[in-house]
């Protein structure tokens, strides 16, 4: 079901949903110790490349920890003890500490993040269709990228599933991608905060990002969208330039 796109027989759009999930996956890589490296919201499935950053997850305080848990949910009264600044007594520090283990996992897990993405936009869609009701036709699937030519296939593959799809002529009218966002930032020699940054090449002391030079990357995917398949519907014009 189009339930992000436009509904074809009743002629009612749901494109505002898409922006929804944009929104929100966004906002949990500000809160979780996982990056976003790419997504394409459609209208009926998301594509999301994510990297879990385990060492920022235990380079964290506890307060930090806490501070980000509570973004999105209200924890515990311990916990709300501690970030008032209140003293802790023996057992409450025990249990305290068990807990912050827990939320430091869980911002470190796929699992919670997709949870706490589809739970949003799923509440959201049921109180504007006035339904109750599951809305995801079902949990995620996830495949593990092992080196740098696995990552940039896949990179390149996302960014360019409107265009596959035959929804946009050019990475920079795909709307709700990270190839636009990314686009729209370096035309004026910036990259997006939201997202995990192009370093440049791998290298011996690489500092965190990914392991490409942007400017080759986005060459990377006008060349594939170039290219013709078979067993897709769209790709890029020879006659369509790409800003």
């Amino acid at each position: 079901a189009f339930l992000c796109g436009e509904d074809k027989f009743t002629g009612k759009s749901y494109e505002h949903r898409r922006d929804w999930v944009e929104e929100k996956l966004l906002m949990l890589a500000s809160v979780f110790c996982i990056d976003v490296c790419a997504y394409a919201v459609m209208s009926n499935h998301t594509h999301i490349v994510l990297y879990v950053d385990d060492k920022k997850a235990k380079r964290l305080s506890d307060e930090a920890i806490v501070i980000r848990w509570h973004k999105l949910f209200k924890g515990n009264w311990i916990s709300q003890k501690f970030t008032e600044g209140e003293p802790l007594n023996e057992s409450e520090q025990l249990i305290f500490d068990e807990l912050v283990d827990k939320y430091r996992q869980r911002l470190a897990d796929i699992s919670w993040f997709i949870r706490v993405l589809n739970e949003d936009i799923a509440r959201r869609a049921n109180r504007e269709d006035n339904c109750t009701g599951r809305f995801w036709e079902g949990r995620f699937k996830s495949q593990a990228l092992l080196d740098e030519a696995a990552l940039a296939a896949c990179l390149a593959y996302v960014d360019l599933n409107p265009i596959r799809a035959n929804i946009a002529a050019t990475p920079e009218t795909s709307d709700y991608t990270s190839i636009k966002k990314r686009i729209d930032h370096a035309k004026m020699g910036k990259q997006p905060k939201n997202l995990l940054r192009f370093v440049g090449s791998p290298r011996k002391h690489m500092p965190k990002g990914l392991p490409f030079e942007l400017k080759s990357y986005i060459e990377l995917v006008e060349l594939t969208g170039r290219c013709i398949r078979d067993d897709k519907r769209g790709y890029i014009f020879e006659s369509q330039p790409i800003l």
